[in-house]
């Protein structure tokens, strides 16, 4: 199994371990892509120089670009500061710039897991002082014997109260990776986002609309009614679609073709600019077949939602 230690800032680490959220964005300021492993793998943390330990970790989940408001609009205090303007003068002192809204790499992680002071491992020994990060195997000495110490201090540390001991399992054969991972974890609001615009591309699924700021993840069958914060139980959708969606003016049928109600002229005396999306086939959808919308949660929401 291979697994990734990333070097950190002390102050995010602590801001973070004392919120213990269920997930958070291990954001970088430069934007810089991450793919080193696959969903499901264990991250760590690593403290900068002088102190060079492991002090927690997370599973990944998935890596996108996202201008600095949105990270913070999906992600919060999970972003490792107590407030947008916080996190964008710690982004601003490790770019060197005055970007008031730049596009980082947002890395997130799920379950994530803090060890007390105590419990901190000592970085590995061919850990290089230049490194940013590094991946490890659990087939070669260096890593396994790292990822034995994580195992044997994972009693000892830190999680939120939603997040399982089913999703810290640190057994190595045990262990879900990739798709397996991302069909089986229970994933926070801020991982949904990220997952769905993901895979509709940053589009709009019933308009192509492209502007960030206006795209929201929704889910089709709500969480608060079982729906799971799953990729085939969401759709990326432009603000005002999404509103009429959840209120029922607007669905999707299992054919993806959106439907709009005739209530939205009878309670509104309005609805000219979403007619015209009337027996419309979706303009976007993912790529990845197992990603696109169930038909049962197609059929529930036009049957328990919509205003026919």
């Amino acid at each position: 199994m291979d697994f990734w230690v990333g070097l950190t800032d002390k102050s995010w680490f602590q801001h973070l371990a004392q919120l213990c959220p269920d997930e958070l964005n291990f954001w970088r300021p430069s934007g810089r892509k991450f793919g080193a492993v696959p969903a499901g793998a264990p991250f760590l943390f690593k403290l900068h120089s002088p102190d060079n330990y492991i002090v927690g970790g997370g599973s990944f989940v998935r890596a996108e670009r996202l201008p600095l408001t949105l990270a913070w609009d999906a992600f919060g205090e999970k972003n490792g500061a107590p407030s947008l303007s916080a996190l964008r003068r710690l982004i601003q002192g490790h770019r060197g710039d005055e970007d008031i809204n730049p596009e980082i790499g947002c890395i997130i992680l799920n379950a994530p897991f803090f060890f007390p002071r105590e419990h901190w491992i000592p970085a590995p020994q061919d850990w290089q002082p230049r490194w940013i990060g590094k991946t490890y195997s659990t087939n070669e000495l260096t890593g396994l014997g790292l990822w034995k110490q994580v195992s044997a201090t994972m009693p000892f540390a830190r999680v939120a109260p939603e997040v399982t001991r089913e999703l810290l399992e640190v057994g190595v054969a045990e262990r879900p990776l990739g798709r397996q991972y991302l069909a089986t974890a229970r994933f926070g609001q801020g991982a949904f986002r990220v997952q769905v615009l993901g895979a509709y591309h940053h589009q709009c699924a019933a308009t192509g609309e492209r502007a960030l700021p206006t795209l929201q993840a929704a889910h089709i069958k709500p969480y608060a009614d079982g729906g799971p914060s799953r990729t085939h139980n969401g759709l990326t959708l432009r603000a005002d679609l999404h509103a009429l969606f959840d209120q029922g003016y607007v669905t999707v049928t299992p054919e993806l073709r959106v439907e709009v109600s005739h209530r939205i002229k009878q309670d509104f005396d309005n609805g000219q600019d979403y007619y015209p999306l009337h027996g419309r086939r979706l303009l976007v959808l993912p790529n990845a077949l197992e990603d696109r919308p169930r038909r049962e949660f197609l059929e529930w929401h036009n049957e328990k939602v919509y205003l026919a």
